[in-house]
């Protein structure tokens, strides 16, 4: 059974950093893109930054873009998010989310990922 557990999440004051960690069991990722996702209260789950299998190319959303960095450790079976440069508007629970396709492209909806997390709690105070 495929597991993903989110973790690395709270409050923190608008301009911090967080580093979020997604630690997957049950199967290697190696081979797959991994993403997160963030969901605010009210809001639909968005798309934040995806990585490819091989770590050779990541994507951003453009309201993190230079501000994020996705990367993983295949060899820990785990993907990390930092965020620094917090803003109040990232606040949101995350998601960590496996790619359906192996050794495919990044996706940027929902529908491409078959494997998801429970969510971590983020929270940035102005």
């Amino acid at each position: 059974q495929v597991q993903l557990v989110e973790s690395g999440g709270g409050l923190v004051q608008a301009g911090g950093s967080l580093r979020l960690s997604c630690v997957v069991s049950g199967r290697s990722i190696e081979t797959y893109a991994m993403g997160w996702f963030r969901q605010a209260p009210g809001n639909e789950r968005e798309f934040v930054a995806a990585i490819t299998w091989n770590s050779g190319r990541t994507y951003y959303r453009d309201s993190v873009e230079g501000r994020f960095t996705i990367s993983r450790d295949n060899d820990k079976n785990t993907v990390y998010l930092q965020m620094n440069s917090a803003k109040p508007e990232d606040t949101a629970v995350y998601y960590c989310a496996k790619d359906q396709v192996r050794l495919g492209t990044i996706h940027l909806y929902e529908s491409s990922y078959d494997y998801w997390g429970q969510g971590t709690q983020v929270t940035v105070s102005s």
